[in-house]
């Protein structure tokens, strides 16, 4: 009777080791992959602000050659009222 016992007393000890240890690698899976899902969120975030970058620079060359086009027809403009 106590081999019995101390029989299922070990399958009991190993069945609960075995679950701490599944629940330890599902920590660990979502652990990954939060880890994975953080990395591909900052890295979707550092190319939309590379876009934005890329726009504001876009932008501001219009502007300038907006402002020069300006001022050529400032500079033609003033030239025939004076002819």
């Amino acid at each position: 009777m106590k081999k019995v016992a101390v029989t299922v007393a070990v399958l009991a000890l190993g069945l609960a080791a075995c679950a701490k240890n599944e629940a330890a690698e599902n920590d660990m899976t979502v652990n990954e992959t939060y880890t994975e899902n953080a990395a591909e969120a900052d890295l979707n975030a550092s190319m939309n602000a590379e876009d934005v970058a890329e726009n504001a620079l876009e932008d501001a060359s219009n502007a300038i050659d907006n402002a020069s086009d300006a001022v050529e027809n400032v500079a033609d403009n003033a030239a025939a009222n004076v002819e």
